[in-house]
């Protein structure tokens, strides 16, 4: 018959994670309340459920999950883009619209609401202080883009005032692949 030894820590090693165990499968199974979204719980969506057609390409920014879904117009390419997401729901417009304009290097106008917050905000040219980030893709909402930034702490975050923002990369190949007339759904 074999003899086994135990030691005071392995006994008391034991003893904790037995204790541990059913707090971490709760933690597992139950969302925890204030914990921001990140790019695991990102989840794919169907297009069919936002638009009738796909048209020329279809957008859907997602400002819970802080995610932009894209698919191409032939239903061939299908991204998951993480966002910045407006900082409250006042800011925030939801529904449909659609890409009017597209430009690299956007020169940035501060809106009279934002001059109000911060009245030391003023105009700015392309550049590496631009909000506006290398590409923008204004929406036919006044003042409602989809645009780059610089500041990379933004993405993930409740940090915008009414915008999606992208990381420059990301926005870059959107740009690309996402023409004129692209119909976007704010979720």
């Amino acid at each position: 018959m074999a003899h086994q030894r135990f030691s005071r820590r392995g006994v008391i090693l034991s003893a904790g994670a037995t204790l541990c165990l059913p707090a971490l499968a709760r933690a597992e199974s139950e969302p925890v309340l204030g914990v921001r979204n990140n790019t695991s719980s990102f989840s794919r969506q169907n297009w069919q459920d936002h638009f009738d057609t796909l048209g020329k390409a279809a957008i859907v920014a997602d400002t819970t999950s802080r995610a932009l879904h894209f698919w191409s117009g032939d239903g061939e390419t299908y991204n998951i883009y993480p966002t910045s997401v407006p900082r409250s729901d006042e800011l925030t417009k939801r529904g449909y619209t659609r890409i009017v304009r597209k430009r690299v290097g956007p020169d940035w106008t501060p809106t009279p609401s934002m001059i109000e917050r911060d009245p030391d905000l003023s105009y700015m040219p392309p550049g590496p202080d631009n909000p506006l980030g290398t590409h923008a893709m204004y929406l036919d909402w006044p003042a409602y883009l989809i645009h780059g930034t610089h500041d990379t702490r933004k993405i993930g975050r409740l940090s915008s005032d009414g915008c999606i923002g992208l990381y420059n990369h990301m926005i870059e190949a959107l740009y690309e692949i996402a023409p004129i007339g692209t119909q976007v759904r704010i979720i």
